[in-house]
């Protein structure tokens, strides 16, 4: 029976010694609240580092035993591999990157690399000896990058997921890390590549297309042979314990206590990590111009803030605490009175009963992160407030902000608007709250942990179908043979054969994609056969197609279907077509030459073609765009066509596509054997023109109206042997 596999650098477990004995204690991150109801299930498992290092092989096997019973199963770490690989690649390079703090603290250490990579294979092991054909594999945040495509190495058939928890930056950001082209192809070898906000999979289809060669269509990066979905899928929390907490008595006598302390002032509490990206120094300096501008708010307001310790061992970590000592200690003593103190700051980590005594009873969350992929404290906030009151002031640059569009949302790094926006959430009238909060707790109920893991693993299977189908219209195996058979069980066969990108691949200069030896031998073979009729049907012109094959016994249409030519006779153009449109079109395809370094104009008899496979890229598609706006109306009231496709965008004359050139050439014979190869925009009117019986075949794995594909050239080239070298064997179709 298949099995899901749950692969994260931490295991949900806090681990501790004593004496010799080590015990276990589950954590309380909302991951792995969320998570539990998988992998406490059946044979599922979690795998991860438990937290520690573990030396001795005995203590290794005690606490794997331990883990076990758990579902969970350890890769145990040395302390120069949490060093490097966590505390240095992860949190020295990616962390900071991935957050947009690269300038200041990024440190690009190639033996920190090493490990990272070496660390991943570990994991990509302990995966190895657990997994099975079948089984599902969800792997987990920036520390296991590489992790997807090791283990699809070894499984490739296995479905893969990938959950990036923190932000995925823009491309200009992302390529500094010297290692960037091994990260995203790292992060490929999964099926569905999850992040929190539409942001992050906008940068991550951006770095991918300008730095592997991929092909993206929407959503689906097309990577080898394979199709890889990147989506968005907001993560929640488990809204019901954060609802239900403020009902508990501890909870509500530590709410007691917070009002009585603060009686006639308004709370407002900010609970973070310790890190630079969590905008706390700002937030102070907000806090400290609301002081030092309003008097009338002194004694009126507090700000109650926690920091949770994290990695003070680390210079600029400490160095941040610090900072955040002297400036409490400086705005308090300025402000501060004996009734009155304006912040009361704790550096502490705190039981979840006085987080929630705090989330019921403060009047305003600040949540005011620099960067954050998605942020829950704004969740947990909200999910508390089950009075339906309280203000949420959220940072733009949280993920959740995506979300949560009825709190007040603020730029963290605009001092005086954040300064302005606290003293419009503590003076916010009760209904205002109450319609703003009310809205945001349906999104936080809704959208919670268990719908988050849901729709991820309902999108993994539905991603795993649709390369199934993929592989079922791929032109391979018994599919292969059946038409091969067909191909020699017939008498009178049509083949027609698109050029560019179908018989000879994309060149960035056109004037070089002329035919190789091996293409004049497939072909002079395929027309020697009395069986054969073979159509060249290109967009190239005529010129082109007669210096390269004017000699041979092939049918030739060029331009889409402008020009013919029958063996040993002369070309013959389509009448009643005219080219007095292009007067109007040229110049103005000739100010997006001017505009877009690296595309130019091709002219043919009766179409015009923007090419832009030299441009910039990102460049040209908007260019494209700009430009297909501009002819649209012009192109109408002239009768005109426009074709946008693989780096190109045509303007030719409505009565020219290849579908109608084909049909004049049906029209005039019968056969019991029609295949039809071609790859873009154009090949769609062919596919679509001829008669089911036909074989159409599409070349690249985007939809289309042909009934099968083929990845590339190499494979058609590859069918193409086969019906010259092959003799039928007992397969029917």
């Amino acid at each position: 029976m298949s099995k899901t596999i749950i692969v994260s650098n931490r295991l949900p477990i806090k681990i501790s010694k004593n004496n010799d004995e080590y015990s276990l204690s589950p954590s309380e991150g909302g991951l792995a609240t969320g998570l539990g109801s998988i992998y406490k299930r059946g044979d599922n498992v979690w795998i991860g580092w438990p937290g520690m290092e573990i030396i001795e092989e005995q203590d290794k096997n005690k606490v794997t035993a331990q883990l076990a019973e758990q579902n969970l199963q350890p890769v145990f770490l040395s302390q120069d591999e949490i060093n490097e690989y966590y505390e240095g690649f992860s949190n020295d390079v990616l962390w900071p990157v991935f957050h947009y703090y690269a300038s200041t603290y990024a440190n690009y250490k190639e033996s920190n690399w090493d490990f990272y990579k070496t660390v991943n294979e570990k994991f990509k092991d302990a995966i190895l000896k657990i997994a099975e054909p079948g089984d599902t594999i969800w792997i987990h945040d920036y520390q296991l990058l590489l992790v997807p495509a090791l283990v699809r190495t070894h499984l490739p058939d296995v479905s893969i997921g990938f959950f990036q928890h923190i932000p995925f930056p823009s491309n200009e950001m992302f390529r500094l890390i010297p290692w960037r082209d091994e990260l995203l192809a790292g992060m490929l070898g999964a099926d569905l590549i999850g992040f929190h906000t539409f942001d992050d999979v906008r940068h991550f289809l951006n770095a991918a297309t300008r730095l592997l060669p991929v092909t993206v269509s929407s959503n689906i990066i097309t990577y080898g042979e394979r199709s890889v979905v990147i989506e968005s899928f907001p993560m929640g929390i488990d809204d019901k314990k954060y609802a239900s907490l403020p009902l508990e008595k501890s909870v509500q006598s530590q709410a007691e206590i917070i009002k009585d302390t603060f009686k006639g002032c308004k709370l407002i509490i900010s609970i973070d990590r310790l890190d630079y990206s969590k905008g706390i120094l700002q937030r102070l300096q907000a806090f400290e111009l609301l002081l030092q501008q309003h008097e009338e708010y002194h004694s009126k307001i507090a700000l109650y803030m926690i920091v949770v310790p994290s990695r003070d061992s680390v210079p600029q970590y400490a160095q941040l605490r610090d900072e955040i000592d002297k400036r409490v200690g400086n705005i308090n003593s300025i402000y501060r009175t004996i009734e009155w103190s304006p912040i009361h700051y704790y550096y502490r980590s705190v039981p979840v009963e006085l987080l929630s005594a705090l989330y019921s009873t403060a009047d305003v969350c600040l949540v005011t992160p620099m960067r954050d992929g998605m942020n829950l404290v704004s969740k947990e906030f909200v999910a508390s407030r089950i009075h339906d009151d309280g203000v949420l002031i959220l940072s733009e640059m949280a993920g959740a902000s995506k979300e949560l569009i009825d709190a007040l949302i603020v730029n963290p790094n605009n001092t005086k608007e954040v300064c302005d926006t606290i003293i419009k959430a503590v003076n916010m009238p009760l209904e205002e709250q109450q319609w703003r909060m009310q809205a945001m707790r349906q999104i936080v109920t809704k959208f919670n942990i268990s719908h988050w893991v849901k729709i991820f693993m309902d999108k993994l299977k539905e991603v795993k179908q649709f390369q199934r189908s993929m592989q079922t219209r791929h032109v391979s195996g018994a599919t292969e043979q059946s038409i091969i058979n067909r191909y020699h069980n017939t008498n009178k066969r049509i083949i027609f054969l698109d050029y560019d990108g179908t018989l000879v691949g994309f060149r960035s200069d056109i004037d070089q994609a002329s035919p190789d030896q091996e293409l004049h031998y497939l072909i002079d073979n395929l027309v020697a056969d009395p069986a054969n009729d073979v159509v060249l049907i290109s967009g190239r012109k005529h010129e082109n197609l007669d210096e390269w094959f004017g000699d041979s016994k092939l049918y030739l249409i060029a331009e889409h279907g402008s020009w013919f030519k029958q063996n040993n006779t002369t070309w013959h153009k389509i009448s009643g077509l005219s080219d007095n449109w292009k007067n109007d079109i040229y110049p103005l395809m000739e100010t997006y030459v001017d505009r877009t370094p690296g595309s130019f104009i091709e002219e043919k008899s009766y179409s015009l073609v923007w090419h832009y496979r030299k441009a910039q890229k990102g460049l040209g598609e908007l260019r494209a765009n700009e430009l297909m706006n501009n002819l649209k109306y012009l192109a109408n009231d002239k009768g005109l066509q426009l074709l946008a496709g693989d780096k190109v965008l045509e303007v030719k004359n409505i009565e020219i596509n290849k579908g109608r050139a084909a049909l004049t050439i049906l029209d005039k014979k019968s056969y019991d054997f029609i295949l039809a190869f071609g790859d873009d925009y154009t090949d769609e009117d062919l596919f679509k023109a001829l008669p089911e019986s036909a074989v159409t075949i599409k070349v690249g794995s985007n939809l289309s109206a042909a009934k099968f594909y083929l990845r590339n050239p190499t494979e058609v080239r590859k069918l193409l042997k086969s019906f010259i070298q092959n003799i039928p064997v007992n397969y029917s179709m």
